[in-house]
């Protein structure tokens, strides 16, 4: 820990793009009014596995209004990844702008780009397509099966384990002897959890606008989360210079993952460069669910072997993922389901992982909060449950005698990374235990644990589960920021972060402003512009307050050097006996410069220099953040509804750098959650048609439908972190599923071991248990 008295850090400061989102400013990608502006629409195939034979779009070209129209027959053939990850990608080259095979009902077809909208979408009814229906796969049983229709057959695909059995991805990681581990325990548990598809639905869907600047250079307006991966992809596939392409994300209205993706920037930059028009692509709601991307579904197994006393001698996770039609993300969320999840149980000295991704003809898996995380903590923390019932040992005491402490390291670490072999890392810091603690306490465990309580037809019941996740992807990802000082004691903070409406930008300036001595108020935060920002790799992985907030603290720890320099010659003292606060220089004896005239004379005086610098940050730690979970669930016998009654999440994420924020990362990420436990799933017909692609049919919770969610931010100090700090903002969605298929279990005695736990599902169980209804 450390007692460094903080003047803008651990402050509910106001968000710095508050007042621009509060009173409607146009501040969103689609927002802006481009005149002579095209609007795309597309044509998506209608069925799940077929090939193009034929394709006419004279009639469409003929519309009043068109502009263009593209087609695999007039755009780039260059497979590419449209995953947006760093350079070089591990997502397989499988996917080209428009191709001659279709391989899932949403997949492209062609685009039209017309004078509005409506012609647009009148243009797209004109396009005359010829398909050879195909096999389709429909399940990673069919994917798997002997003889099953190969999805990507194409001889110019990269980075695809075995297209013939449709492999994506396989990682296979053995520590110590599990077999010989289990068969040695005195306690065996086995179970297999599986979870569906799911939509991030974000409130902004995608949109991106394009047109071509004073100097003819592309500029793509974009909801991103990845600006910097987008520019990289785009001018790679349409054969542009890098210095041709610009990015610019404003404020994103939600991303979750689903915008770690370039799904619509593409189309757009192509359309503008061959009509030098203004370009606006923006999807429906509909288009989002079966035209952008997913979580991935993934079925998941664990066996778990300890002693008596419930100490763990073997862990091994198998899982299979169906990555749809496409490998976006598809190995590094495998690896995520093993890598983010087992390290937590480290005592164990025999740990297996063995993890395969496949294709399927069905919607196109991605990023998604969790990120692979979510569906292995389902399988790991219900087994983990089965485990201390076996036992006979409370399940809180269970996890207190088997998970990793600070100082220790687990060698899944180094075993399993993203995309490639991991780095060995030490946890330095883990408050699980107080969280426990505290979250026993605040949800009343020992009081209502294996109680059962009746309440006429309800059954009440409590249970718990706890996470670790990470702070970026070390050794790869890396992150920068400039920093620049004005004449009036004011900072320019330039970041290639991206704020998806998290608050990076409030938290990366409180960093700053609490390096330099200022308010907030005197950061001035641009982010997430290629031309005027330093790189980022974007936000994912848990990584803007650790990495980019690094970043941050050396660019300004740098400017606060310069700034002492000055200021020693003003006030005649060694710039190592100065201190900056309160927007001032002070020295030894008491005497004082402002801010502002130490730029003045930086500016005017003798020595002129501008005050500022540039850093950057690649951590080779991933410093996890820690949860524990605990629910109080009532399910309705005769009728199998769940309602969660209370929901306790005691989190350590070091030093809250905006302790509001971090709560609100929290209580999003457990109503998330809650949804995908209970409510969430994408269904689809035989032919592997969507069948519910809107909010009146696939049902996220509202307010009405959430428990309250007391998030308790436990304190904890990270020493790598900048001021002490870790990353929040994922750990929360992966903990609702086990949580409550534990406390289902603990009010009516059934396992749920598939999502969402609808009460037909619920009702089933009861069936086969054999319990009365009522």
């Amino acid at each position: 820990m450390t007692d460094t008295p903080r003047n803008v850090v651990g402050l509910n400061e106001r968000k710095v793009d508050g007042y621009s989102l509060v009173t409607g400013k146009p501040v969103f990608a689609g927002d802006v009014d481009f005149p002579d502006c095209l609007h795309v629409k597309f044509l998506y195939s209608p069925h799940a596995h077929a090939r193009i034979t034929a394709i006419a779009t004279h009639r469409a070209e003929a519309l009043p209004g068109v502009a263009v129209v593209l087609t695999h027959e007039n755009t780039p053939l260059r497979r590419f990844t449209t995953a947006g990850q760093g350079y070089p990608e591990p997502s397989p080259y499988d996917a080209r702008m428009f191709d001659t095979k279709v391989r899932f009902v949403g997949d492209r077809v062609a685009a039209v780009a017309a004078k509005s909208p409506s012609i647009a979408a009148r243009a797209v009814q004109l396009i005359d397509v010829q398909y050879e229906a195909l096999p389709a796969v429909l399940s990673i049983d069919e994917a798997v099966a002997a003889g099953a229709p190969v999805i990507h057959d194409e001889t110019d695909a990269t980075g695809v384990r075995d297209p013939s059995r449709n492999i994506v991805a396989e990682v296979l990681v053995e520590v110590g002897d599990p077999e010989t581990g289990l068969a040695e325990s005195a306690a065996v548990v086995e179970t297999v959890c599986e979870t569906p598809y799911a939509q991030h639905t974000p409130l902004e869907p995608h949109v991106v606008q394009s047109y071509l600047d004073n100097d003819q250079r592309l500029v793509l307006l974009t909801s991103t989360q990845v600006p910097f991966h987008v520019r990289r992809i785009v001018a790679r596939l349409l054969d542009l210079p890098i210095a041709r392409v610009r990015v610019i994300k404003p404020r994103v209205g939600g991303g979750f993952g689903v915008k770690q993706e370039v799904l619509l920037e593409d189309v757009a930059a192509l359309v503008t460069l061959r009509t030098e028009r203004p370009v606006r692509v923006e999807l429906t709601r509909p288009e989002e669910f079966y035209a952008s991307r997913t979580r991935h579904p993934m079925r998941v197994g664990v066996k778990l072997g300890a002693d008596t006393d419930g100490r763990l001698g073997a862990v091994s996770m198998e899982a299979i993922s169906n990555t749809g039609a496409y490998g976006t993300h598809g190995l590094t969320v495998l690896s995520n389901a093993g890598s983010k999840t087992l390290p937590l149980y480290n005592k164990a000295p025999h740990v297996r992982f063995d993890g395969k991704a496949v294709y399927t003809n069905l919607p196109v898996g991605g990023a998604y909060r969790g990120y692979g995380a979510t569906q292995g903590y389902f399988a790991l923390e219900t087994a983990m449950d089965e485990l201390a019932e076996q036992l006979g040992i409370d399940p809180v005491d269970l996890r207190l005698r088997n998970h990793i402490r600070a100082g220790e390291t687990s060698p899944i670490f180094e075993e399993i990374g993203e995309g490639r072999k991991g780095v060995e890392q030490t946890i330095g810091s883990c408050a699980l235990e107080e969280c426990l603690r505290v979250g026993a306490d605040r949800i009343g465990w020992r009081a209502k644990r294996g109680l059962r309580r009746r309440d006429g037809s309800w059954a009440h019941g409590v249970g718990m589960s706890i996470h670790m996740q990470g702070s970026g992807i070390p050794a790869i990802d890396m992150g920068a920021a400039t920093i620049k000082m004005n004449d009036d004691g004011s900072f320019n903070l330039l970041v290639g972060a991206t704020d998806l409406g998290t608050g990076s930008d409030t938290i990366l300036g409180q960093i700053a402003a609490e390096v330099l001595g200022v308010p907030l108020e005197k950061m001035i935060v641009y982010s997430s512009d290629t031309d005027m920002t330093p790189f980022d790799v974007g936000a994912y992985a848990s990584s803007t307050t650790y990495v980019s907030g690094n970043a941050v603290r050396r660019a300004a720890e740098s400017t606060r050097r310069q700034i002492l320099e000055v200021a020693a010659a003003m006030l005649s003292s060694d710039a190592s006996h100065l201190r900056l606060a309160d927007e001032q220089v002070i020295a030894p004896n008491g005497r004082t410069v402002d801010l502002a005239d130490v730029c003045l004379r930086a500016f005017y005086g003798t020595d002129q220099l501008q005050i500022g610098a540039t850093a950057s940050y690649v951590g080779d730690q991933s410093p996890p953040p820690f949860l524990a979970s605990f629910a109080e669930v009532a399910v309705e016998t005769e009728t199998g509804r769940i309602k969660v009654v209370d929901y306790v999440a005691a989190v350590d994420c070091g030093v809250a750098i905006h302790p509001h924020a971090a709560a609100g990362q929290v209580e999003g990420a457990i109503a998330n959650g809650i949804g995908y436990a209970l409510t969430e799933e994408m269904t689809f017909s035989p032919h592997g048609r969507i069948r519910n692609p809107s909010f009146f049919d696939y049902k996220i919770p509202a307010a009405p439908d959430l428990p309250d969610i007391d998030v308790i931010l436990v304190d904890s100090y990270e020493p790598t972190g900048p001021m002490g700090a870790k990353s929040i903002a994922e750990i929360g969605i992966n903990a609702p599923i086990p949580t409550i298929a534990n406390a289902v279990h603990d009010a009516i005695g059934v396992r749920l071991k598939a999502t969402p736990f609808t009460p037909e599902r619920v009702l089933r169980a009861l069936r086969v248990l054999g319990a009365p209804n009522g």
